[in-house]
């Protein structure tokens, strides 16, 4: 049983509703209300009061969805992975706007934060347990990559690579799992500074308000027993970034 939590950046206001499979990510839609996600089965649709629509059936039983991301052209990517995270049985999905599902990238172990430089030109993604970041030639009109290298990979102490958001110059900002932080990379893979963070654990980050120049970023509790901190599994709000995050497209169906 999974959970869909939402907060208006304007408001404040929040909700929260259960989902009935374990959900990896949620997108909104473009032309219909609810979301599109990536939940344990594969792909499906929830509405504005949480009931889901196995769409595509995709995962076989031992497999999980992990994060996801909408390109430009409103296709949505996620990543899967192994629920006991054998080592190349991760893979990449792309669904389209007609809910149709193709698997193009495989042999990692665990996919995770992924997105694109602001002109729709590189295509990353991050394989936590790799410790690395890799990087592709992307073509935004026929979703096609090409040229893979390693962006850059992190050391033992500085955490997991975990989501990631990029800014309007094309900057790199990663949540480092277990790392304490946020690291901030630039286009060519130099690590520019680290945000230290009053969790253990960030999972991911994503720039917000009216503005996009606030950094949010969200946390884990799991198995820190007594060295959970009362902020570990919060959500946090970083202002006066000083960067501006690129749009955040919705999904196309």
């Amino acid at each position: 049983m999974g959970q869909l939590h939402t907060v208006d950046f304007v408001t404040r206001a929040t909700s929260c509703f259960p989902v009935p499979t374990t959900l990896g990510a949620a997108v909104p839609r473009t032309d219909a209300a609810g979301y599109i996600a990536a939940i344990a089965e594969g792909f499906g649709t929830i509405t504005a009061d949480g009931s889901l629509t196995v769409t595509t059936p995709l995962l076989s039983t031992g497999s999980r969805m992990n994060d996801a991301k909408c390109d430009a052209a409103g296709r949505l990517w996620a990543g899967s992975c192994a629920l006991d995270f054998a080592a190349a049985a991760g893979q990449v999905h792309v669904l389209d706007a007609d809910l149709a599902a193709t698997t193009v990238l495989d042999g990692f172990t665990l996919p995770n934060g992924m997105g694109w430089s602001p002109t729709s030109d590189r295509f990353y993604l991050v394989d936590s347990i790799c410790r690395t970041i890799s990087v592709w030639d992307y073509d935004l009109a026929s979703a096609q990559l090409t040229n893979k290298r390693t962006f850059t990979p992190f050391a033992d102490d500085a955490g997991l690579p975990d989501g990631l958001c990029i800014d309007t110059d094309g900057f790199l900002w990663v949540a480092m799992w277990g790392g304490h932080q946020i690291i901030v990379l630039s286009p060519d893979g130099d690590r520019i500074r680290s945000i230290p963070l009053p969790v253990a654990q960030p999972t991911s980050c994503a720039f917000a308000g009216t503005n996009r120049d606030v950094l949010i970023v969200t946390s884990a509790r799991d198995n820190l027993g007594a060295n959970a901190t009362p902020a570990d599994g919060s959500v946090l709000a970083i202002y006066d970034t000083g960067s501006q995050g690129t749009p955040v497209p919705y999904f196309g169906g």
